[in-house]
């Protein structure tokens, strides 16, 4: 039987993406007692998405469509370290924004709302979160957002 969270996915219309492919020597996400710690990209699969800098190839909707892509990698990794039950998840704890943008970008925190807001739309009161989003020079292979999330869950 799904649960309260699955029926939620299922209610929005979105579809959790496979696990995305790691592009260097970490894992996805690392479980330490109640917490999970998720770091994800633009990528499904083994293909990489949005690659480019804010501000100069994507403007802000591309890079909150790009933040909502990457959020879903992070759900998919949580509901993995949750066991298949996203119902287990008791909050969102912070999430870390960081994008690859242009010296003169400055509309960072829009982008990031691509992914805040989807962890509400998805797990309502318990997806609000303290947040950090900022820019700088580069990410690897070019992508335009990364986000590491932290979440607390039922162990």
């Amino acid at each position: 039987m799904a649960g309260r969270i699955d029926a939620r996915l299922k209610e929005l219309g979105i579809t959790l993406p496979p696990p995305a492919k790691a592009l260097g020597s970490y894992v996805p996400y690392v479980r330490t007692g109640n917490q999970v710690w998720i770091t994800q990209g633009p990528i499904l699969g083994e293909e990489l998405h949005f690659e480019g800098k804010l501000g100069r190839e994507f403007g802000v909707e591309e890079g909150q469509a790009c933040a909502r892509m990457v959020m879903l990698n992070i759900v998919t990794c949580l509901k993995e370290a949750c066991g298949g039950d996203l119902d287990r998840m008791v909050r969102a704890v912070r999430c870390v924004g960081v994008m690859n943008a242009t010296e003169d970008f400055t509309r960072h925190s829009q982008v990031m709302n691509g992914a805040s807001d989807l962890l509400v739309d998805i797990f309502g009161e318990r997806g609000k979160h303290a947040r950090l989003a900022y820019g700088c020079a580069s990410l690897p292979a070019d992508l335009a957002v990364d986000i590491e999330a932290v979440f607390e869950i039922e162990t």
